[in-house]
């Protein structure tokens, strides 16, 4: 191999060979195939492979998994599903529809009427200083957050209703409001608030984000399983994500739920 390959690629490559003839049997079809696991040595980018499982019923499989060595050649490890962009903003407001059933089931038969202005209004003035430690302009934050109050008053009058008409289907237990769902509620709001600012190019272009969005509301609301009533109330809760340019200067009446 010439000499001025990196070492730690000959170092790579001596181990593959090594490999490959140790297994005499490999046929043509498998001659380039690699070990199913292969673990790299500690300390080295890439050192030479300490053992290797084949694949049942050949002499050697394609890969399947391999653990490299602590280094920086591979970059660091992204994460790129769930956690940014539009889709995980979406699923992160499915999570918080979810908990509207549980906000729904505390309030069912109890004094805790579904409005609560007093902690609309302090959760809307969180959000909006939130909004601007986060990048994002406090109008933008608001507007997404009243969509998720409306989101969740759809649910959990549309849940009260369905309970008073079929009784069967009430809730066995009543989770604590104060203890319980809020507190996780309010772990959500930050993070959402993070993936809006996040979403920002995505949700630049309007008529690009809206096909995006309804892709990544349609997955995520089949994978939750979704009814009809979490669907129209997630489609009433995505309504600010492509309007980033649009600031609603309306007065809060004070008329819905916070959670």
């Amino acid at each position: 191999m010439p000499q001025h390959v990196p070492v730690r690629v000959r170092r790579h490559a001596a181990a593959v060979v090594a490999v490959l003839v140790a297994t005499p049997t490999l046929g043509p079809a498998h001659a380039a195939a690699m070990v199913r696991h292969a673990t790299l040595a500690p300390g080295h980018e890439a050192g030479p492979v300490r053992h290797a499982t084949l694949a049942p019923g050949h002499e050697a499989g394609p890969v399947r998994h391999a653990t490299l060595a602590p280094s920086h050649e591979a970059g660091p490890v992204r994460h790129a599903s769930f956690g940014s962009g539009l889709s995980g903003l979406v699923e992160l407001v499915v999570e918080r529809l979810r908990l509207a059933d549980a906000v729904a089931a505390a309030k069912f038969g109890g004094t805790s009427p579904i409005a609560d202005p007093e902690r609309e209004r302090a959760l809307l003035g969180r959000v909006a200083t939130l909004s601007a430690r986060t990048g994002l302009p406090a109008e933008a934050g608001v507007r997404f957050f009243r969509a998720q109050i409306e989101a969740s008053k759809v649910v959990q009058r549309g849940l009260h209703a369905r309970w008073r008409a079929r009784p069967e289907l009430r809730p066995r237990e009543r989770p604590d409001l104060a203890i319980e769902v809020r507190p996780r509620l309010d772990r959500l709001t930050p993070r959402l608030l993070r993936l809006l600012k996040e979403a920002e190019r995505g949700r630049s272009v309007p008529g690009r984000c809206q096909a995006r969005l309804a892709d990544a509301r349609l997955a995520a609301q089949t994978r939750a399983r979704f009814d009809g009533l979490h669907r129209d109330a997630l489609r009433s809760a995505l309504i600010p994500v492509c309007r980033p340019g649009t600031v609603d200067h309306r007065p809060h009446s004070g008329k819905g739920p916070v959670e």
